[in-house]
């Protein structure tokens, strides 16, 4: 029998145990794309481009071995929620109660002017016991909202961990009148638990909420938020609230971006993050799985001879990998090179990016049109919503892209609502506001 010489086999031995271990190692969970708009620029003279920064999140190697949840239910029981509205919403509870196991985490917490624990933070072993004091709520008083949110956040609290998926569902059908009421503060709240890996979705029931409030709370959380205009809704939206729980691969995202030679930013596009210098941080709260989510920046570039190749931007990001139970990190540089010819520069365009570029330009316009509209300026509102229906279709018909045609039609409805009495604006207004949302945020459902 042939033998295999010492250094042979030390060879031999340490590649198979690098295999077992790469065998054994679960695959990382989320996948980093970086895509400029243009990968060719315009040679000699300085230019504006975008870089969109996509994560994917990866559909989990086992589906059924999903991360475990930490979810607070946060019910509205204010007097205007008696009768059919509630009825739902508790169904719509028990319902969702489906989607967990019963080592998840689940509390529910119920607020009119006064908040109260119906459920205290427990594993789900008991759960005729849970749906039956669900049942039992009954409607009571004012609106407490930021109490009853940073209660359930409190519940949350005691089993919080980064390898949990940590969130509260908001429901409610009215106004925050008791406590901290304006969309800053909530803004602030919202913030405050993103930072402690806890996202907060918002379900705006019926016509009375404040959707401003709403929104920023969801989003500053990097939450959900739905507008669910009747009772029967519900169901169907907090299906679709607790399935996407079972889909997060990763969470707390941190990304941090370096531009280089020259390169400058100018602004991002439809998240929040910080612009220092030549630097950007933001961040993700979770990441789901088969989806993607991303951030789109506006750059400045520096003039550059025709043929030259330049680094954009290096872009590093760091989550906590749900399957893996490990702090991971990404790292990637995007590049650009520069070209006299005009047309190598036009057929460079990623059609992909530039339509992001005008989503995420369209719903910026949202906010000046629903500001002038709440001044009392109708005429303003409509301008803008026209300007934006007209954006939308000229760039849908550039990038023969069917979604920024549809868009545009809503806003032509937009513009119509305007002008329409208080009732079908405030639908109308709802409906902006959602919109304008899921496109920010890419949110995976509607």
């Amino acid at each position: 029998m042939k033998t295999l010489k010492p250094r042979k086999m030390a060879l031999g031995l340490a590649a198979g145990l690098a295999l077992l271990l790469s065998a054994a190692a679960p695959a990382a969970q989320v996948r980093l794309i970086l895509e400029p708009a243009q990968e060719v620029l315009p040679a000699d003279r300085p230019a504006a481009t975008y870089l969109k920064i996509v994560l994917e999140g990866l559909a989990p190697p086992q589906p059924e071995r999903r991360a475990p949840i930490n979810v607070a239910l946060v019910i509205d029981r204010s007097g205007s929620m008696r009768g059919e509205k509630l009825a739902h919403a508790k169904q719509a509870a028990e319902m969702a109660l489906e989607h967990l196991r019963d080592d998840d985490i689940v509390s529910v917490v119920l607020y009119d002017h006064t908040v109260d624990v119906l459920v205290p933070a427990t594993k789900l072993h008991d759960r005729p016991m849970i749906e039956q004091r669900i049942r039992s709520v009954q409607a009571g008083g004012n609106t407490a909202l930021f109490a009853g949110v940073s209660k359930g956040a409190a519940e949350l609290r005691k089993f919080l961990d980064r390898k949990r998926v940590n969130r509260a569902v908001l429901l409610s059908d009215g106004l925050a009148n008791v406590g901290p009421s304006t969309p800053e503060e909530l803004q602030g709240l919202g913030r405050e638990l993103g930072g402690q890996t806890i996202s907060v979705s918002t379900i705006g029931l019926g016509l009375g909420y404040n959707e401003d409030l709403m929104v920023r709370l969801a989003g500053a959380s990097d939450g959900n938020h739905v507008f669910a205009e009747r009772p029967e809704e519900l169901a169907s939206v907090f299906e679709k609230e607790f399935g996407t729980l079972g889909s997060v691969v990763a969470q707390g995202v941190a990304i941090e971006v370096e531009f280089l030679d020259g390169m400058r930013p100018i602004r991002i596009l439809g998240r929040e993050g910080e612009i220092r210098g030549s630097r950007l941080s933001a961040r993700m709260n979770q990441i789901y799985g088969g989806q993607q989510q991303y951030l789109l920046v506006e750059i400045e570039t520096p003039p550059g001879p025709s043929g030259a190749e330049r680094p954009l931007a290096r872009v590093e990001v760091r989550y906590d990998d749900l399957f893996s139970r490990q702090n991971e990190r990404l790292e990637q540089t995007a590049r650009v090179r520069y070209s006299a010819d005009a047309q190598e520069v036009e057929a460079s365009a990623n059609r992909e990016v530039l339509i992001s570029v005008a989503e995420q330009k369209a719903a910026a316009m949202d906010d000046e049109a629903l500001a002038l509209k709440d001044r009392g300026d109708v005429a303003g509102a409509q301008q803008v919503f026209r300007n934006k229906a007209a954006l939308l279709q000229r760039e849908g018909e550039k990038l023969d892209s069917d979604k920024l045609k549809v868009q545009s039609g809503m806003s032509r409805e937009a513009e119509a609502a305007a002008a329409a009495p208080a009732s079908e604006w405030n639908k109308a207004r709802k409906a902006v506001r959602e919109e304008q949302y899921i496109i920010r945020n890419q949110q995976g459902y509607r």
